[in-house]
């Protein structure tokens, strides 16, 4: 270890990914769940509430424990209003996840539910999961753009048959395709339609949540000579249209206990912090064998030159000099804008490809990452599907005057220019509250780096 034997210590906080799709299965479950550890933010607020909206039971266990919920569930599906000129309102915000999958989910329940959010919301497609819905029954009819919120949707149930679905924009088409599926009326087969994947560990966290809530399901790839059932559907690494697919028959998820893991996403900040110094931080809860995509910030941070060491149930990041790399980050891109922050902190370029789906998240936010790292003198070139950026020194002059900065409405991206104050940059935002989308705690667990870790 280095000269800084007492690392600023922080915990993880709860897995977004995983909290939004537990609270999904146990909304769907026969019986009372138990959840425990569910991240508290603005996205799970919304999820709660389209679910409840729908007609399940979402309460807090205990006023003493924040984070553990009691739901009992609705094993034959929500429940929406008989009135198609009337329907539910299921306000989903600015989350993208909680969209997403909740449409696939309310396609399996009976009438018609309006879905709207608020910001860029009405902007993100959702057409390519209504299309594939639209094959098996359900209705769209949209109030603006084509394919993007607003819309309602009208159904009576799932059709059992074969779908494909194109998840070039998106894996969370596949994820909702997958957690809505069981209640369908007969087996269901769901292939993989359009050129490309992305993110293909979210939907490795979906089949996680999915097996742990006790649904059954046939993972099958075609590596040319017909398909063949995998024995152990985790040793799947990619989806590759044409090559891989999914069979699912009718089941009834199970109700449980359940803890949700710690967030790779989030603690990335935290772990990059580490890796910049000035003293080393260790993270609290994360699984190192998660099969989150954005671990995949611990293989970045040592390919940079950072010191990694694993301890029974923490990780601890030691600062060390570090170098420009070249990465596709289509299976991470949550993280992207850590790695670009760090970039400019580092020596020698940095070339970001594989994620194009950024232009279309709460901001663009290879754009917004363009820009705002732009302003601390690094030279930053946007590519067709990533981003290269250029270090260069901070001045003295920047150190002492600080620089404000534009969090775009995104909360990744004002998470991320945190990490410029570890090396003296005083760092002022338009809006701090941002975080609250998916990390309100943010702020304080950063202080103990500010008090305890050099900043």
């Amino acid at each position: 270890m280095s000269q800084h034997t007492h690392p600023a210590t922080v915990t993880a906080p709860a897995s977004k990914s995983m909290s939004h799709r537990a609270m999904m299965a146990a909304a769907l479950a026969d019986g009372e769940s138990h959840l425990f550890n569910v991240l508290d933010s603005d996205d799970l607020i919304r999820t709660a509430d389209a679910l409840r909206e729908s007609g399940s039971s979402i309460a807090p266990l205990t006023a003493l424990e924040p984070g553990a919920f009691a739901v009992l569930g609705q094993p034959e599906g929500p429940d929406g209003s008989p009135d198609e000129d009337t329907p539910t309102e299921i306000d989903v915000a600015e989350s993208g996840t909680t969209c997403r999958l909740i449409t696939a989910i309310l396609a399996a329940g009976q009438g018609s539910f309006r879905v709207h959010g608020k910001g860029r919301m009405h902007e993100r497609p959702i057409g390519a999961l209504a299309r594939s819905l639209e094959t098996l029954g359900v209705r769209f009819k949209y109030e603006g753009t084509h394919g993007c919120p607003p819309f309602v949707l009208t159904t009576d149930g799932l059709r059992g048959r074969e779908v494909s679905v194109d998840i070039s924009e998106s894996s969370q088409y596949l994820s909702g395709l997958l957690m809505t599926a069981p209640l369908a009326d007969g087996p269901l087969t769901i292939s993989l339609a359009g050129e490309k994947t992305v993110s293909w560990p979210y939907v490795s966290l979906t089949l996680q949540v999915l097996e742990e809530f006790g649904i059954p399901f046939v993972v099958e790839v075609n590596p040319g000579s017909g398909w063949q059932a995998v024995d152990d559907w985790r040793l799947v690494r990619a989806a590759v249209p044409g090559k891989v697919r999914f069979r699912m028959e009718p089941a009834t998820y199970r109700a449980r206990k359940y803890v949700v893991e710690g967030d790779w996403s989030n603690s990335s900040y935290f772990l990059a912090a580490g890796a910049l110094g000035p003293a080393l931080v260790r993270v609290r809860g994360l699984v190192m064998e998660s099969l989150q995509g954005d671990s995949a910030i611990i293989d970045i941070l040592q390919d940079m030159g950072a010191e990694i060491t694993w301890e029974r149930d923490a990780v601890t990041v030691e600062p060390r000099h570090l170098n420009g790399i070249e990465r596709d980050m289509s299976e991470s891109p949550d993280i992207v804008p850590t790695v670009a922050v760090l970039a400019a902190m580092a020596d020698g370029p940095t070339k970001i490809t594989g994620v194009p789906h950024l232009r279309i998240k709460e901001s663009d936010r290879l754009a917004a990452c363009a820009k705002e790292i732009s302003k601390v003198g690094a030279s930053v070139m946007l590519l067709d599907d990533g981003i290269m950026i250029t270090p260069k020194p901070i001045s003295q002059q920047l150190k002492q005057e600080g620089v404000d900065f534009s969090s775009h409405g995104d909360h990744r991206i004002a998470m991320s220019l945190s990490l410029f104050e570890r090396v003296g940059l005083p760092v002022r935002f338009d809006d701090p509250t941002v975080v609250n989308k998916s990390f309100p705690g943010f702020w304080d667990e950063w202080d103990k780096l500010r008090n305890g870790g050099g900043v």
